[in-house]
């Protein structure tokens, strides 16, 4: 007997995604598809020219959003994604724009 996954288990990830990922839409495109999928957390600019992540919500659509980073929006030039896996930590309520 095979075992499905569990979709609906609670998973969180921290995703940082260099490349020419600023000043195209990116945070705009990663909020969007959050906002969608019903995710919590925070998207965000760094200093060094790279996008930083934190979602939580159903291990599916945490997938398929970092998946979506691999890709970015049409102008962006994704050059490197890291995901570290974290544990949900539950307090965001919603998905926003965090200023550092």
């Amino acid at each position: 007997m095979v075992m499905k996954e569990d979709v609906s288990v609670a998973s969180a990830a921290l995703v940082r995604i260099s490349g020419r990922v600023q000043g195209v839409g990116f945070r705009y495109f990663v909020y969007r598809y959050a906002k969608k999928n019903e995710l919590t957390g925070w998207v965000r600019n760094n200093e060094d020219g790279s996008v930083e992540a934190r979602f939580e919500g159903p291990k599916n659509k945490v997938d398929v959003i970092v998946e979506l980073c691999h890709k970015g929006p049409v102008g962006s030039s994704v050059k490197k994604v890291e995901v570290e896996e974290r544990e949900p930590e539950g307090k965001y309520q919603d998905f926003k724009f965090r200023y550092q």
